[in-house]
C-alpha cells in the first residue's frame, strides 16, 4: 500500500469530548486534513515539543527519546495504519544496526515522538478517505509552527494583555516550574504575538 505523507499542523480544544484536544494533521500533497481526538496529557506533550518549550523534568516522551538515543535507535517513521471504530492505530519504525522492529503505539504517543525525533508520519489513502475532512480556506493557513491551544477565555487574555513582558516572561518561568504546559503555551503566545505587532 501506498504511504501518505502528512504534516502536523496544529492542536485545539476538541468540539465534541470535554477536556480532549483534536491533533490536526494535513495531507502534504493534498488538501485533506486528519483530526484525532487525544487527551490532554498527550496534547500537552505535543505542544511543548512543538513551541520550543523546556520542561524543568524529562517527560515520558523525553525519556523514551533519551533512551532510544543512548542505545542508538532510531525513531525512522511514524505510519497511521489502521482505523477501527473511531480509533486510530499506529506504529513506530524502529531501526539499530539495519534492522528494522515496527512498535505498536498509541497514536497520540506515537505523533509526540514523531515531534522529537523530527521524523515523517505517513498513513494510507482509505484512512484519509474515510477519517479525512476538507476544511474551509480560513483555516488552511495555519503552519505546525502556530500551534494553538485555543479557548482562551476572555478574562484570561485580558489578564496577560495588562502585563509587561517582564511580568509575563516571569509568568512564564513560573508555569514552566509548576508543569503547567498549557498555561505556559498561552503565556508564549502572548508574548509572541507583542514581538509581531
Amino acid at each position: 500500500m501506498k504511504k501518505i505523507s502528512l504534516d502536523i499542523v496544529g492542536l485545539s480544544y476538541s468540539q465534541t469530548q470535554s477536556g480532549a484536544y483534536a491533533l490536526l494533521l494535513n495531507e502534504s500533497k493534498g488538501k485533506r486534513r486528519l483530526p484525532i481526538i487525544i487527551g490532554g496529557f498527550e496534547a500537552q506533550a505535543i505542544a511543548i515539543e512543538m513551541e520550543n518549550m523546556k520542561p524543568s523534568r524529562p517527560l515520558t516522551h523525553d525519556l523514551f527519546k533519551n533512551f532510544a538515543e543512548t542505545f542508538e535507535i532510531q525513531l525512522k517513521e511514524v505510519i497511521i495504519y489502521n482505523l477501527v471504530e473511531g480509533i486510530f492505530y499506529a506504529k513506530l519504525i524502529c531501526a539499530r544496526d539495519n534492522n528494522e522492529v515496527e512498535i505498536d503505539a498509541r497514536t497520540s504517543d506515537a505523533i509526540a515522538l514523531a515531534v522529537r525525533f523530527n521524523c515523517p508520519v505517513y498513513t494510507y489513502e482509505f484512512i484519509l478517505a474515510s477519517a479525512g475532512i476538507i476544511m474551509d480556506e480560513d483555516v488552511k493557513g495555519t503552519s505546525a509552527k502556530e500551534t494553538k491551544v485555543e479557548k482562551v477565555t476572555e478574562k484570561q487574555e485580558d489578564d496577560f494583555r495588562k502585563k509587561t513582558p517582564e511580568e509575563l516572561k516571569d509568568l512564564l518561568q513560573k508555569a514552566l516550574d509548576r508543569e503547567d504546559y498549557e498555561r505556559a503555551s498561552r503565556i508564549r503566545d502572548e508574548l509572541n504575538a507583542r514581538k509581531k505587532s
